[in-house]
């Protein structure tokens, strides 16, 4: 397990307890027809292309029904139970991921053009406002006034991850729009000047890597390198891809790919490993390492120096499928319709919630569906037969919001009736992209993101 996922790990388990209530209703979900007599391990009826209409239909709601209220950012939990809890927790990482939700949501027909652009305007404008540092948003913004939420005692500051993950909304945002009417000009515009403000090299501290973090009141004492491989590769891109603040390709070879040192020659089920994931070879690290950056940075066809990178995500998201079917700790309904290992809620020890960074190397019984869903355009076959699975079980897993965050057959079918942002947006982004390419294809055909690309010697195909 990287350095990264130690650190989001260690701090986001500080955060479960914040509590609060409002007046949400739940509404059940209308299903296509199916035989409600059908034992839960035979067949579904439902088709699947109607079921990837379901899921992104209702997992779309997370970023448009139990959005923060003020701001129209992306709530960083919601849970139906207790809909008040961290109402105004506003994420900077799946607001991107949300901002690209809409983005489908307009496209699939959810919500009218127009309704997208009122929302988008909302958010932008909060963005514009809310605190930055050295231009980089915070990892929690309060919704109420844009004012920085503390992830930890010394993160009260920038967060250039998360910042990478909300620039890829706002750079679709930009494609999607300037050619559209004068009103979607200037959304455009502004979308494309927030995240032109970002800077990127401060966050070397003059040297050849980025850092996360910077605080006014500590500096970068967290001191925490991006190193690959795990879930930062957008970040390096798009630092390259600045037209005014952007790192040079020695901060790329040293940081993210460690002179050459990214490279692996581990493998499992006769699958190439290709990259190393620290402290989770042969079996690769959590699945989200295959879906944050690559929302919007198309993987098939990219390739840098050392590795391809749609060869990597494909390897980690079948060596997950592999050892799932395997199922070398015997967990209940593991197998060919039942995987997939990644960060999400997850059932302690004690039975009560918690957060863990699942993966075969740790492995408690927990199944995440984001993991499977999100890996659909590496694992199509197999995260569809993974889709049916959830949707047979659909009264214990489907709730408001799409399929909840986490579940373990193992303990008596026990269900984590939650979501949180950045398991629920790339569902809903992974699906698109492998149906019609669009966030893909957006994020790619921008002159910026190609001239990054090329500065940092990428091969990639538009």
């Amino acid at each position: 397990m990287g350095k990264s996922t130690f650190f989001f790990l260690a701090i986001i388990a500080l955060f479960f307890s914040c509590n609060g209530k409002d007046d949400y209703t739940y509404t059940p979900i209308e299903f296509p027809d199916d035989d409600t007599g059908t034992p839960p391990n035979d067949e579904p009826t439902i088709s699947d292309e109607e079921l990837l209409d379901l899921t992104q239909r209702e997992t779309f709601k997370y970023f448009w029904d139990f959005a923060e209220e003020n701001s129209g950012g992306a709530r960083e939990r919601y849970h139906p139970n207790d809909p008040g809890r961290d109402a105004h927790v506003v994420t900077a990482g799946g607001t991107g991921f949300g901002i690209m939700a809409l983005l489908v949501g307009i496209e699939r027909g959810y919500i009218s053009r127009n309704q997208g652009v009122e929302r988008l305007e909302i958010l932008l404008d909060f963005l514009e406002n809310a605190d930055r540092f050295h231009g980089a948003w915070s990892h929690w913004i309060n919704g109420t006034n844009g004012s920085v939420i503390p992830f930890s005692p010394k993160d009260n500051g920038g967060d250039l991850v998360e910042t990478a993950f909300l620039v890829q909304g706002l750079i679709c945002v930009k494609e999607y729009f300037e050619d559209g009417a004068d009103e979607e000009k200037i959304l455009a515009q502004q979308a494309d000047d927030l995240w032109k403000g970002v800077e990127w090299n401060w966050y070397t501290q003059n040297r050849n890597a980025l850092y996360w973090h910077w605080s006014p009141n500590f500096g970068f004492d967290i001191n925490l390198e991006l190193k690959g491989y795990n879930e930062v590769l957008i970040t390096y891109v798009l630092a390259a891809a600045s037209p005014d603040y952007s790192i040079e390709k020695e901060v790329y070879t040293n940081g993210w790919a460690s002179n050459g040192n990214i490279t692996s020659n581990e493998t499992k089920y006769n699958i190439p490993l290709l990259v190393d994931h620290a402290g989770n070879a042969p079996y690769g690290g959590p699945l989200f390492w295959a879906h944050y950056s690559y929302l919007g940075l198309k993987p098939r066809g990219l390739s840098d120096d050392y590795v391809n990178y749609w060869n990597v995500n494909a390897n980690h998201s079948k060596i997950n499928y592999n050892y799932c079917v395997e199922n070398p700790k015997n967990f209940e309904d593991y197998g060919e319709d039942c995987w997939g290992l990644t960060a999400s809620y997850t059932r302690n020890s004690e039975g009560n919630m918690g957060y863990n960074a699942h993966s075969p190397s740790n492995d408690t019984g927990v199944i995440s569906p984001t993991a499977a869903i999100s890996s659909i355009p590496y694992t199509p076959t197999e995260s569809l037969r993974a889709m049916h699975y959830f949707y047979r079980h659909k009264d214990e897993l489907l709730g408001p919001a799409g399929f909840y965050d986490a579940f373990s057959p193992e303990h008596n079918f026990w269900v984590a009736e939650a979501y949180l942002a950045i398991d629920q947006g790339p569902q809903i982004i992974m699906i698109e992209n492998h149906r019609t390419g669009l966030l893909w294809n957006l994020f790619m055909q921008n002159e910026d993101v190609r001239a990054g690309l090329d500065k940092l010697g990428f091969q990639y195909s538009n």
